[in-house]
């Protein structure tokens, strides 16, 4: 990990590099101490209980020889792993599947978040469940999303009539979690439970992302290693001006607290799968009262001249590799830093680095980058519609389709799409973002289609803009959108869902479950007092389709 420095176009970082000297930041980070975050002793102490991702990578060292030998030991028995997790739970081994080569032969890791009926209609056809491994992984043990998708798989073992059927589930999760206890009474193959003191965003060197890691095959002692390593160098070097991770955290800070708050990714080919992982972690880390650091992945890079002057860019890049169009927009006077990776073997320290500089980053802001106070809220909306939409009658285990166009104005047949789309975007002010939310399957197909639109949004209006597929993103950025700045037009797209996908032990199905958590976010969203408009595809690939011509049109 390697910044081009802390001169970024004419930013003055004098002041912060000053102020870490005299506060002896690098110092007290080494030491993990928790008053970086927090005055009060409760204030403390609630950070306190949140730093065990600062050593893990050291203690889970000696466990990596015995995680690698258990992984192997099904190399013959099955074909696919799955991950049935939430944010911090999957997003880390997703990338380590996507970045680090493992043997031949090794199974395939899919991360399945998502609640929309398709998705876990493909899955089930992808694969044999007879030859998979199920990890079900959540930190609370509680997560909704987690706990349905259990009860629908196990229930396809009973189904199907497979004895045995338990060893193919493993749990990974706290000590004490309602998951640790019923893993236990269900009889899975394997119960890891993870240190207490380390949050799901934090949590890429634990158990939650070395277990899915070693099933695949990769080689979790190299990655530990180079995050070892990664530690000790960021921590060995005092000056924040010579300090990667310090350095990246402080410049991220600064530019933040001057308006420059939207983090555009300009990943290379092979550190591409980053993205996501970095987006949920500065995002839930940094966006709270009224703060924060906007991440926008997996955008096609522009012309200098579509972006505002509220972006700053940073490259990742691994060696020998280019984040292109970083010079463009350096030489256009927009912030830009470079990071390179020796190697993809180097994702170990990457991973610590930016867990670092966010820990920074947060010190800058003055925020805990430890706590997400605000995703409570979205939970407890999305009970309650569960609720109306059980005692609704109309409302099953599918939604009907509708005739007419394909993607409307939710409850509103009246007025077009155009018109609501013209109005609403009227609102924009110097500064803001869009974000599209999507409460569709997260298909390649679908995702292809929303980053194109993406891109015509960003063109028409000049304003970062985000895509999130829900409830995917309710884990990842849903805490930002909620107490970050009150900046954002949240556009809402909601879908009709196939019927079937009932969830065992409960009184609806699944596309119920995401038509209630898009209510959810909806009305957490509003009582936030922040911008949002509702529409809903009857026909998902045509609404795309209306969507990118209606968005060309925008003026």
């Amino acid at each position: 990990m390697s910044p081009t420095g802390l001169e970024i176009n004419g930013v003055d970082m004098a002041s912060v590099v000053r102020r870490a000297l005299d506060e002896h930041l690098v110092e007290r980070l080494a030491r993990t101490d928790t008053s970086l975050w927090a005055q009060s002793r409760d204030g403390q102490e609630g950070v306190g209980a949140r730093l065990g991702w600062f050593d893990v990578a050291q203690r889970m060292t000696v466990e990596a020889m015995s995680l690698c030998e258990w992984g192997r030991s099904f190399s013959d028995e099955i074909d696919d792993v799955v991950i049935l997790g939430m944010g911090g739970s999957g997003l880390a081994p997703e990338v380590m599947a996507a970045m680090l080569p493992a043997p031949t032969g090794r199974p395939k890791l899919t991360l399945l978040d998502s609640t929309d009926p398709a998705a876990v209609r493909r899955l089930t056809e992808l694969i044999a469940i007879d030859r998979t491994i199920f990890i079900v992984a959540s930190k609370s043990g509680t997560t909704l999303e987690t706990l349905c998708l259990y009860a629908i798989f196990r229930q396809q073992y009973v189904d199907k009539g497979l004895s045995d059927y338990e060893s193919h589930f493993v749990a990974i999760t706290d000590p004490g979690t309602p998951l640790a206890v019923r893993a236990r009474d269900d009889g899975f193959g394997r119960v890891f439970l993870n240190d207490p003191q380390i949050g799901g965003r934090y949590s890429a060197l634990s158990y939650f992302g070395l277990v899915p890691a070693a099933l695949i095959g990769i080689d979790i002692e190299l990655l530990l290693s180079r995050a070892v390593e990664g530690h000790r160098v960021a921590l060995a070097e005092l000056n924040p001006d010579q300090n990667p991770a310090v350095q990246l955290g402080l410049a991220l800070g600064v530019l933040a607290q001057r308006g420059v708050n939207k983090l555009t990714l300009v990943p290379s080919v092979s550190a591409t799968p980053l993205g996501p992982w970095i987006e949920q972690l500065v995002a839930e880390s940094t966006g709270k009262f009224g703060r924060g650091i906007v991440p926008v992945d997996g955008e096609q890079i522009g012309s200098p001249a579509v972006y505002g002057d509220d972006r700053v860019f940073v490259g990742v890049a691994v060696e020998g590799e280019t984040a292109a169009g970083l010079e463009s927009l350096s030489a256009a006077g927009h912030p830009v830093l470079a990071l390179t990776m020796a190697d993809v073997h180097d994702l170990g320290a990457e991973f610590f680095h930016w867990e670092l500089a966010t820990a920074v980053a947060g010190w800058v802001l003055d925020v805990n980058p430890f706590d997400q106070p605000d995703v409570e809220a979205s939970k407890v909306h999305t009970r309650r519609a569960l609720e109306e939409m059980v005692r609704d009658e109309s409302v099953k285990c599918m939604c009907e389709g509708l005739p007419g166009p394909a993607l409307r104005v939710h409850g509103d047949a009246d007025t077009p799409v155009f018109e609501a789309l013209t109005r609403f975007f009227g609102q924009a002010r110097e500064g803001d973002y869009v974000s599209i939310h999507a409460y569709f399957e997260r298909s390649s197909l679908h995702e292809s289609r929303m980053r194109q639109i993406q891109a015509i949004i960003r063109d028409r209006t000049r304003l970062a803009t985000t895509v999130g597929f829900g409830p995917r993103f309710l884990h990842s950025t849903g805490q930002l959108h909620k107490g970050g700045a009150n900046t954002g037009l949240f556009v809402q797209i909601t879908a009709e869902h196939p019927r079937g996908l009932c969830i065992p032990g409960r009184f609806y199905g699944l596309g119920t479950l995401i038509d209630a958590q898009a209510s959810g976010d909806y009305q957490s969203l509003t009582g936030k007092r922040c911008r949002i408009l509702r529409l809903r595809a009857y026909d998902v690939e045509k609404a795309l389709d209306d969507l990118a011509r209606i968005a060309a049109a925008l003026v």
